[in-house]
């Protein structure tokens, strides 16, 4: 396995809890300052704290990426993939079990089956939630529960394959006024974008830069 997927080099790269800045625009890396405050300025003030989980499967030929494609009745991103996750409750003791609770309510996914990797840095998004991605290695034996209001379905994708820059496919996107370019990453046929695509560049830059 190349050691840039490797269980040790992941948990090196990922910070041991939440963000504690205000750096939460990293799918936005590398363009201008005048873009990254054009869209600061255009999605909206409030900042919901909500969690994902972005779960790792250790199959024998590889780390592979859990998404789901979500509901198409939801009223926010439907049909869209994604990781489980939602708001962060009071009764949440913190991101992490905010993301394992989710993930029990959407797809079944129990904690015992999943192992803590650590934090990816918070992404703030355009329904206005700050997205706090923990990641999570899932003993690939894990059973699901699929709460079929919430999600459409669930597949797995291998984790080279999302970390290769040759599958990750350029976008212009306007938002506020601010043109800027994102990248979608189309599989089979399915397509990962927004935020969850975000995360999982985020997830690249994190393990390139280690």
């Amino acid at each position: 396995m190349d050691p840039l997927f490797g269980k040790a080099h992941i948990r090196e790269s990922l910070a041991p809890g939440p963000s504690a800045n205000e750096d939460d625009m990293q799918w936005l890396a590398g363009v201008t300052p005048e873009v990254l405050n054009q869209v600061r300025a255009a999605l909206p003030a409030a900042r919901i704290p909500a969690a994902v989980l972005v779960p790792l499967v250790e199959r024998e030929a590889g780390l592979t990426v859990l998404l789901t494609q979500r509901a198409a009745t939801l009223k926010d991103h439907a049909g869209q993939i994604s990781f489980p996750g939602g708001r962060i409750e009071p009764d949440d003791a913190d991101a992490w079990r905010a993301a394992l609770r989710e993930a029990h309510e959407e797809i079944g996914l129990t904690e015992n089956f999943v192992e803590f990797a650590g934090y990816l840095p918070d992404h703030w998004v355009g329904t206005g939630y700050r997205v706090t991605p923990v990641v999570g290695f899932v003993n690939p034996a894990y059973e699901l529960r699929i709460a079929t209001a919430e999600v459409h379905d669930v597949f797995e994708v291998p984790l080279n394959f999302i970390l290769d820059e040759a599958n990750h496919k350029p976008r212009e996107r306007n938002l506020g006024g601010a043109i800027f370019q994102v990248y979608d990453i189309p599989y089979g046929d399915r397509n990962i974008w927004g935020a969850t695509a975000g995360m999982l560049l985020t997830l690249r830059r994190q393990l390139q830069a280690r």
